[in-house]
């Protein structure tokens, strides 16, 4: 199915005017006023439960795999999960993660 030009334009900026809006809602209304403590200890949990499910379907069924599971890639997430949770530090388990999959990637 083609869209024309138009159609696609109409498309973005529907979009981006619905991203503003809101984004808009949660910053620009609230501003400067002080939130409840059980909506900011609601907050506080959110990266830890968007990354996960960010990350997961690319471990599991990697795109680059044909989308069967890799042991590489799964080395690479347990070798980030561990040093982050021994050093309590997210940098050095991404660097960890990183570094053991290219590590295995050049390996095999």
């Amino acid at each position: 199915m083609s869209h024309s030009a138009t159609e696609i334009w109409a498309i973005i900026a529907v979009l981006g005017v619905g991203t503003f809006l809101i984004r808009f809602s949660f910053l620009g209304l609230v501003g400067a006023r002080r939130m409840p403590d059980w909506l900011l200890r609601h907050l506080r949990y959110t990266p830890v439960a968007v990354l996960p499910g960010l990350v997961a379907p690319l471990v599991a069924w990697p795109d680059a795999a044909g989308g069967d599971t890799d042991p590489v890639r799964l080395a690479a997430a347990l070798a980030t999960l561990a040093v982050a949770f021994w050093r309590k530090n997210v940098l050095w388990g991404a660097l960890a993660g990183a570094t053991t999959l290219e590590a295995l990637n050049w390996m095999f």
